[in-house]
């Protein structure tokens, strides 16, 4: 890998595939450097981990209820348990979308940790793309020892 890169080749892989699994190394810094050039090339990112999302597909498109941690304080309400209360909030991806700005080329979600997702969630991420050409999703999918990438469909493929 070159000292300092363009990421040319990053940014029209990711153009053309949608979603692209990544493996970087393991001391940090690589990434930020293509997210960089990404912000650069005119597209919005969005940084998240998939750790305690649940169903990626309510999460990112979907109005959903979450749930605190309720810290041993119950609700209020008799007939229901001890949970705490749900709190709706916006989808995530579908409301990054619609407020972007006029320039942008579109946004990506990088998503971290993306070893821990099952195939079917793997799936979901690989036809994102397709459905809503203006999000593309990055995901790492572990460490290597130069910053690598490969479509997520052969990464898929492999699972």
């Amino acid at each position: 890998m070159a000292l300092i890169t363009t990421g040319k080749p990053f940014i029209r892989d990711l153009e053309q595939f949608g979603a692209l699994g990544v493996y970087v190394p393991l001391e940090g810094g690589h990434e930020g450097r293509y997210q960089r050039r990404l912000r650069g090339a005119g597209y919005t990112l969005l940084n998240i981990t998939v750790r305690g999302l649940g169903d990626l597909s309510s999460y990112l498109l979907d109005v959903h209820g979450i749930r605190p941690p309720h810290l041993g304080k119950k609700s209020t309400k008799d007939r229901e348990g001890a949970v705490g209360y749900r709190y709706y909030v916006p989808p995530i991806a579908t409301y990054q979308v619609e407020s972007l700005p006029a320039k942008s080329k579109g946004l990506v979600i990088w998503m971290m940790e993306g070893h821990v997702l099952d195939p079917s969630e793997l799936e979901f991420l690989t036809k994102l793309p397709l459905t809503n050409p203006k999000i593309k999703i990055v995901l790492e999918m572990g460490g290597d020892r130069s910053f690598t990438w490969k479509p997520l469909q052969d990464v898929l493929a492999a699972a």
